[in-house]
């Protein structure tokens, strides 16, 4: 596979997925930007991944961003479906799964996300288990996540990943968290509270093993939901996509959707938090190995 690299030494990955399908259009490049800006303001390099006219791209630059925000549909593409876009010359944001797949292949161990994909909780047809779990077993990349998204059965994730082999490790946290709350019922393998243990742990791991670490970073208290008026919101949501016959991969956009509109945007707002703090961490991270 042939990937434009544009990646240094102590580079931090960027999905593209959130810029593409998470945020409005409008706000897409302010936040790449200001993503771009707290990774150098930790000494370390942002690159940007994603599939531009095919290429797999690690370092994308503003217009080539600019071509995937202004395409009229760009598909998410996951380690499945990754090869069918690069040989159809397709644009395509990268997932969790393809970030780290594309991240390795161009040497960069770190890589800032917001929440990993994970098992759903079998609820009727929608049962599913995301390919972002199995990556951890192919790709050596670290992940700095806020645990899993809050939509899904955090605890059987949590299980999931103890089966693959994968360590989960928190920082400041020993609660493996919950994306937009900083809890959860499962705990992590170990907790660090400094930055350089971390990033000594980090540095061994990768070169021990040919997994990647999840790196729990919890949402920070201001930009966390409240736990009972999550759980209302996402009732509310969860019916709304079972009335519109929401299935398969398009259950959890359709779930995800119904809780920005219940919430009011509260839910934008606590993941755009989260993810300005993971790729702190990150930057933090990519810096000292």
């Amino acid at each position: 596979m042939q990937i434009v690299n544009r990646s240094r030494k102590n580079s931090v990955a960027l999905e593209t997925t959130l810029l593409i399908h998470g945020v409005p259009s409008n706000s897409s490049r302010s936040l790449a930007h200001e993503l771009a800006g707290i990774v150098d303001a930790q000494g370390a390099h942002p690159v940007l991944v994603g599939v531009v006219d095919g290429k797999p791209t690690i370092g994308m630059t503003d217009d080539e961003l600019d071509a995937l925000i202004d395409a009229p549909s760009v598909p998410k593409a996951n380690t499945g479906n990754l090869g069918v876009y690069l040989k159809r010359k397709s644009h395509a944001a990268t997932t969790v799964s393809t970030t780290m797949e594309l991240a390795h292949a161009a040497g960069v161990r770190v890589f800032a996300t917001g929440g990993l994909g994970g098992v759903h909780s079998g609820y009727g047809e929608n049962w599913d288990v995301s390919a972002d779990l199995m990556a951890f077993t192919q790709f050596p990349v670290a992940v700095v996540t806020s645990g899993v998204k809050s939509i899904l059965d955090v605890v059987s994730t949590r299980e999931a990943l103890e089966t693959l082999g994968i360590p989960v490790v928190g920082f400041r946290t020993d609660s493996f968290p919950a994306f937009y709350l900083p809890e959860s019922a499962a705990g992590v393998d170990a907790r660090f509270d400094d930055a350089d243990e971390l990033a000594d742990y980090v540095r061994f791991e990768l070169a021990r093993t040919s997994r990647g670490i999840v790196v729990a970073n919890p949402i920070p208290q201001e930009h966390a939901l409240d736990p009972v008026q999550w759980d209302e919101w996402l009732t509310l949501a969860k019916d709304r996509a079972e009335q519109e016959h929401a299935r398969g991969r398009a259950w959890t956009p359709a779930v995800l959707g119904a809780v920005h509109e219940f919430s009011g945007g509260a839910t934008l707002r606590a993941n755009i938090g989260l993810v300005k703090s993971n790729t702190t961490l990150a930057g933090m991270l990519a810096a000292r190995l």
